[in-house]
């Protein structure tokens, strides 16, 4: 099969079976990291690129703008590689050094922010250095995945059609809350198409976005300290929040148990999936979303220095398993 460029290339069928994973239930899980630029991101990147091509935004001298943990400013790296369009990404202390570099030699510009903003986090840091930027510089676009609602429409349109097409109705599917494009786009398709189909929604301890208390988070993915604009919590779905030491503890199991490195927000709604388990009736069957692998978290969920250095609880299962 031969695509056009890396922007053409949609992985969205890949799914493995976690047998054994709770009891008297199915668990699939929808590996995103297989495409292009390694995350579910992909698609974000290119709706959210192609949004600004209709709209107009785009000019000869545009450069695009964008704050980024990590997976959606390699994907936007990747893109605009691609199409030959400059790109300036916001990062911070949390950011992977490896999703940095990758970044970098993809070609954008990044910056990184230092100052942790009210809520404890940097992401209301990243976006005051945006504004501040586009107050002087007229040929700035910022592609805001936070606002955009073509972030809500592509999963719509491609991630939620693909888990339908391959499952039918499922039993429930459990979703993380990062900017919440994912979880949007799936509400709003299954609400239409499967609305026996139970959401579960996924978010990390100390993230703002369910209206809980801000802390302290290490890990980069799902969570942030400001709530997305394009979050709307209508009740129609349920909510998990796990803590880092229950993420760190699922991926290293899931990696000696199946043999899948998998990133910090899939160890987090696969928690989530085993907390939730007991709810669910006998032989459902339930798909989890797996947003990117493990490899740009080998310096911190699968280092056994970083966890005793951060996670001295941990320490003894980082030794063992």
């Amino acid at each position: 099969m031969i695509f056009r460029d890396a922007s053409d290339i949609v992985l969205d069928d890949v799914f493995v079976e976690l047998a054994g994973f709770v009891p008297e239930a199915e668990v699939y899980l929808k590996l995103e990291g297989f495409n292009p630029a390694g995350s579910i991101k992909s698609k974000t990147a290119v709706a959210l690129i192609e949004s600004a091509e209709l709209e107009g935004r785009v000019g000869p001298d545009t450069q695009f703008i964008e704050s980024t943990s990590g997976n959606l400013g390699i994907a936007l790296a990747t893109i605009c590689a691609a199409r030959g369009y400059s790109l300036t990404l916001v990062t911070d202390p949390n950011t992977a050094p490896a999703a940095v570099q990758a970044m970098t030699a993809l070609g954008a510009d990044v910056v990184r922010v230092d100052t942790r903003d009210a809520e404890h986090g940097y992401l209301q840091t990243r976006i005051d250095y945006i504004h501040n930027r586009l107050a002087v510089e007229p040929n700035l676009v910022w592609l805001n995945q936070y606002a955009n609602p073509a972030n809500i429409r592509v999963h719509r349109e491609l991630t939620a059609r693909a888990i339908h097409e391959e499952f039918g109705d499922l039993t429930a599917l459990f979703i993380g809350a990062g900017t919440t494009g994912t979880l949007m786009g799936c509400l709003q398709y299954f609400g239409e198409h499967s609305p026996a189909t139970q959401i579960v929604a996924v978010d990390a301890v100390g993230s703002v976005t369910f209206g809980l208390p801000t802390a302290r988070r290490r890990l980069p993915g799902l969570g942030t300290s400001r709530r997305p604009e394009i979050f709307v919590d209508d009740g129609g779905f349920e909510k998990v929040v796990v803590d880092e030491p229950g993420t760190i503890a699922m991926c290293r199991r899931i990696a000696r148990r199946y043999g899948l490195l998998v990133g910090a927000s899939t160890g987090t709604v696969l928690t989530a999936v085993e907390r939730f388990a007991p709810t669910l009736p006998r032989g459902a069957r339930v798909v989890a979303i797996s947003p990117d692998l493990g490899d740009k978290y080998l310096g911190t969920v699968y280092s056994p220095s970083w966890i005793a250095e951060h996670y001295p609880s941990l320490s003894a299962v980082a030794r063992s398993d």
